[in-house]
């Protein structure tokens, strides 16, 4: 067992107490340390949402899409290859084809042949099909050269994007992107399915108000059947869950466990184990998303979006199996890696003289280059360092691709770009956000970027504390310890990014201990000074084959979780981090 990182206790402002109303005591502690300072701000109905018309470029872009539909024009949506891409890749797909176009396909760029976003190859390869109008999906804004590839061979383009754009905007028909410099919309925390979900509700409205439907003799579609997708994406591309986003993720959710939820996302939580009527936001996260992310690293996200498309359980219930199979490739392939990684994490701190570095650059000559990112994250949380990982690129190419993931006080695509500005033509491409980011560049140039990189992290964590803390809602009572703020807690959400789910510390007496499926400590604990005894779980926590760890009183970071078994609910700790306490 190691130590646990330094416990620190969230911060809030009781004076805006009182706002919250008659919340349960912890409950409202947790609120009001998330920034929340009035009930408004948890009303979750869907005519809390920002409107879409506070959207830059939406009108241009429904004026577009309007003319396209009514000229019964060819439209092609490009997306992405992780799981906010295909997300957003079905849903345009669907709502286009609800609202009566009748000529519309996607194409999702194969990252090992094309790398990201609407290139100039991908539209060559688009070309032959002749579409009017190209889409993009949760990709475009970095996109130049293949808008202008696109403007050549005669086909619009309309961007739909949430990432960070460059100095210029690209030339493309119409772009929808909330991190525009000129747009005004309040919430910049949309995923890209909230953006094309958001220029679907406009669509809707345009076409309304020209009696589109009644002349097509179609209803109008019920949107609101989408957001199980929309609360997919946005929960799996880690974006933060503003006032905004939970109100779209709350719906979502509802949709999924009252049983509404389209056959693959059901498909994708049952083969995984998962009882679809007790689905929360982090079983979007580490169930649903990693099975579609697989198909994007290992193979073809195609899959993914195919399932999602799937209009059969039956269909559905077979892309779901392979999905979950490359899942489970790519779980080996990651700790392969990961083991590689660590190996030369500890090499670069023994070269340090033993005192850590501030940051890793790691290449591996055998690394999947599809993988990085996982385990670029998996180092970042280990070291509480900035992290990035590179790996070659498709054989044939001199190029490496790697994939980066900081920690709060780096934004590493701002640092990227430093780089990028001050050795011109050091970096190919680049892109991404505060906390994760991209990019691409030879292999001939990897020791310099390396030694630039380096620099630049000591000089941009130079007075940082390093050492690793942890945020905690603070203690529990005895009686607060208990199924109902369990149930409470579940239903208070929903949690994620920029809300994160509720965690406390305490110290538990260890009555019993076992191990459970070879790796997961199983514990029997007794609120210090109390009676009261309650089950716990630390998962990962023993290596295969090792008994359990003697202990007696033990200092642990955990959330309160509801266990069902066999119709039964009973309170389980689900224990983050756990270290021995000697002053007994």
């Amino acid at each position: 067992m190691i130590a646990l990182p330094r416990i620190l206790q969230r911060e809030f402002d009781q004076t805006n107490e009182h706002a919250l109303g008659d919340l349960h005591p912890v409950l409202k502690r947790i609120y009001l340390s998330r920034s929340i300072t009035s009930s408004k701000e948890l009303e979750l109905g869907l005519n809390q949402l920002i409107p879409p018309e506070k959207l830059a470029g939406i009108e241009d872009a429904v004026e577009i899409l309007v003319e396209a539909i009514s000229a019964d024009a060819s439209i092609l949506i490009v997306g992405d290859f992780d799981a906010d891409g295909a997300t957003s890749c079905a849903l345009g797909v669907l709502a286009l084809r609800a609202m009566g176009a009748r000529h519309v396909a996607y194409i999702v760029p194969n990252r090992f042949e094309f790398g990201y976003g609407l290139t100039p190859e991908i539209v060559k390869l688009a070309a032959p099909a002749q579409p009017d109008l190209i889409i993009t999906v949760d990709n475009g804004i970095s996109s130049h050269e293949g808008i202008e590839e696109a403007a050549s061979c005669g086909i619009s383009v309309l961007v739909t994007d949430h990432h960070l754009p460059g100095k210029e905007l690209p030339p493309a028909d119409a772009i929808v992107n909330p991190n525009r410099p000129d747009d005004t919309f309040p919430s910049k925390a949309l995923a890209g399915v909230g953006v094309i979900f958001y220029l679907m509700i406009a669509l809707r409205s345009g076409l309304r108000d020209l009696g589109w439907f009644e002349r097509m003799k179609i209803d109008p579609p019920n949107l609101a059947e989408y957001l199980d997708l929309v609360a997919v994406g946005t929960v799996a591309d880690l974006v933060p869950l503003d006032h905004n986003n939970r109100i779209l993720v709350a719906h979502g959710l509802k949709r999924i466990t009252g049983g509404k939820s389209r056959p693959g996302i059901n498909a994708l939580l049952k083969v995984a184990g998962r009882d679809i009527t007790r689905t929360v936001s982090s079983d979007l996260g580490f169930v649903v998303a990693p099975r579609l992310n697989a198909a994007g690293r290992l193979d073809d996200i195609s899959t993914g979006i195919e399932c999602l498309l799937s209009e059969t359980p039956s269909q559905a219930k077979a892309l779901a199996k392979q999905l979950d199979e490359l899942n489970r490739t790519r779980r080996e392939v990651e700790a392969g890696m990961q083991a590689r990684a660590q190996e030369a994490v500890a090499k670069l701190d023994l070269e340090n003289d033993d005192d850590r570095a501030r940051g890793y650059c790691l290449f591996d000559e055998h690394w999947h280059h599809g993988v990085v990112g996982l385990v670029a994250s998996r180092i970042k949380e280990s070291t509480h360092r900035p992290v990035l990982a590179l790996a070659p690129a498709p054989a044939g190419e001199e190029m490496i691709k790697g994939s980066a993931r900081s920690i709060h006080g780096l934004h590493i695509r701002d640092l990227l770009e430093t780089i990028a500005t001050r050795e011109e033509g050091l970096i190919d491409k680049f892109g991404g956000h505060a906390m994760a980011a991209g990019l691409s560049l030879k292999r001939s140039k990897l020791d310099q970027f390396t030694k630039i990189y380096e620099r630049e992290i000591e000089a941009a964590l130079s007075t940082m504390d390093l050492d690793e803390s942890i945020l905690t809602d603070g203690e529990l009572g005895v009686d607060e310890i208990n199924l109902q703020l369990s149930e409470m807690l579940r239903s208070g959400g929903p949690w994620g990014m920029g809300f994160p789910e509720p965690l406390f510390h305490g110290r538990f007496r260890v009555t019993e201990s076992s191990v459970v499926g070879e790796k997961h400590l199983k514990m029997t604990l007794s609120p210090e000074g109390s009676g009261k005894t309650v089950s716990g779980i630390c998962f990962n926590q023993v290596s295969p084959g090792d008994q359990p760890p003697q202990l007696n009183l033990i200092r642990a970071i955990y959330r309160l979780d509801t266990n069902q078994f066999r119709g039964r609910q009973t309170l389980q700790l689900i224990i983050q981090s756990v270290e021995p306490c000697y002053d007994q």
